[in-house]
């Protein structure tokens, strides 16, 4: 079972954003979204600074709960508005619908991003029409800024920490989902590369601390 603060998802969150409808239709595999260098990962970064997420920015003191409006990833010219996602009745988690390809959602039975907790993002790769939100996620480096404003007014602001990507077969569930004891982010969608007879072998997983807030 997945488990996202204290609400069990049975399935991978983003395995229904996996179609790759758009390369199977258009293309050639040139055209599969970017995936992340070894040089993104935990493994190669400097984890276990106390209170900085390992890329040197320490954590910011979490925020009170308030559902989140537009996600904006600057270096990937990323800039969508959220929605929330609940669970389908198999207990996995529900996606944003294919066709609005500008589109995100976010997990709202757990964490807001910026309070305290592991909060969850999740958008296309791409739909039948090509890129979709998250195609580039892949490409995005540690360091790099995401920013989520909020129903309050506010904007948290996130530091990536790691990109990583994992087959869909040994997804690590508890260090994506599990609990965090300050306010984390992980931002998720499609990849490990494609074939046209199995789709998006895995997944591209962002992993990111709150460094700030603006009002």
């Amino acid at each position: 079972m997945r488990r996202v603060g204290n609400t069990a998802i049975a399935a991978v969150t983003v395995t229904a954003l996996c179609t790759g409808a758009w390369l199977l239709h258009g293309g050639a595999g040139s055209h599969a979204p970017p995936q992340p260098s070894p040089a993104e990962s935990r493994m190669h970064g400097t984890d276990g600074a106390q209170g900085t997420g390992g890329t040197g920015r320490r954590a910011a003191r979490a925020l009170p709960h308030s559902p989140p409006d537009r996600i904006r990833i600057p270096a990937i010219h990323v800039n969508a508005p959220l929605t929330g996602l609940g669970l389908t009745p198999s207990g996995s988690l529900d996606v944003p619908p294919a066709r609005k390809k500008n589109l995100a959602g976010w997990y709202e039975a757990g964490t807001a991003p910026g309070e305290t907790g592991t909060a969850i993002v999740a958008g296309h790769v791409d739909n039948a029409d090509g890129p979709a939100v998250f195609y580039d996620l892949g490409a995005l480096r540690k360091g790099a800024a995401i920013e989520v404003d909020r129903h309050d007014g506010g904007t948290a602001v996130f530091t990536v920490d790691a990109v990583e990507a994992y087959p869909a077969k040994s997804f690590p569930d508890e260090k994506v989902y599990g609990a965090a004891d300050r306010p984390e982010l992980r931002v998720i969608t499609c990849g490990g590369g494609y074939a046209r007879s199995t789709g998006y072998q895995g997944n591209v997983v962002v992993f990111a601390h709150l460094t700030g807030s603006t009002r």
